[in-house]
């Protein structure tokens, strides 16, 4: 077993030379250190690490947001350490997954964090459903309203206005009035069509030269010619 400390700062105005310190002294035989925000999925020296640990190893932090900056991240993190044979210790939160109270710490975190999953779902649905209720739709609100797009169409036809001056004029920026003109217009709304009657599907005509009823007879006169044979043997 090999214990791989990782130390992690968010600036290059912040030192590691703390984290270091407290790794080394928990018997850490190497030490990885990155420079980059908790944010980043992916960081250059923990993607080192990762790549060196063998089965059996301890990822040593001294701290949990070292490692990720939400519980979902840290989740994600422990569930690949896991599936990778490497286990976990956080030296200030006494976190260490080589013990069973450890393991049941990192399985409470899945939980919670499917927990804060299901809430945010949960709000969405909440919020688009209160907004419909309210005649409004989710997604992006228009760039401009149907008056002053109507507006900037009149200045256009007009000629006497450059692009520039009529976005001044709507309030908006040359390349949204471009785009917003150049989309088709919505077609009016007319009375729906009047359903049309399904005709019923005509039967195949029958095939020349064949009688449906004479064909039966001869099936049954083969079955009892089949019967008697069958019984005179």
């Amino acid at each position: 077993m090999t214990l791989l400390g990782y130390a992690r700062v968010s600036t290059g105005d912040q030192s590691t030379a703390a984290q270091r310190d407290a790794l080394v002294a928990a018997g850490c035989d190497r030490v990885f250190a990155d420079v980059a925000s908790g944010k980043l999925a992916r960081r250059p020296q923990l993607d080192a690490l990762l790549d060196y640990a063998r089965p059996g190893d301890v990822l040593v932090i001294t701290k949990l947001d070292r490692l990720g900056r939400s519980v979902a991240h840290l989740v994600e993190l422990g569930a690949l350490l896991q599936s990778r044979g490497i286990d976990l210790r956080v030296l200030h939160q006494g976190i260490d997954t080589t013990t069973p109270g450890g393991r049941l710490t990192f399985h409470i975190l899945a939980s919670i964090a499917e927990f804060e999953r299901d809430l945010i779902s949960e709000r969405t649905r909440d919020g688009l459903a209160a907004a419909r209720a309210r005649g409004r739709k989710g997604g992006r609100p228009p760039a401009l309203s149907p008056a002053k797009l109507a507006h900037a169409r009149t200045l256009r036809d007009g000629g006497k206005h450059t692009m520039t001056q009529i976005a001044e004029l709507v309030g908006c920026s040359r390349a949204t009035l471009y785009r917003v003109l150049d989309a088709p217009s919505a077609p009016e709304k007319g009375p729906p069509p009047a359903p049309r009657k399904k005709e019923k599907p005509k039967p195949p005509p029958p095939k020349p030269g064949t009688n449906p009823s004479k064909r039966m007879q001869r099936i049954v006169d083969y079955y009892q010619q089949t019967l008697r044979e069958g019984n005179d043997s």
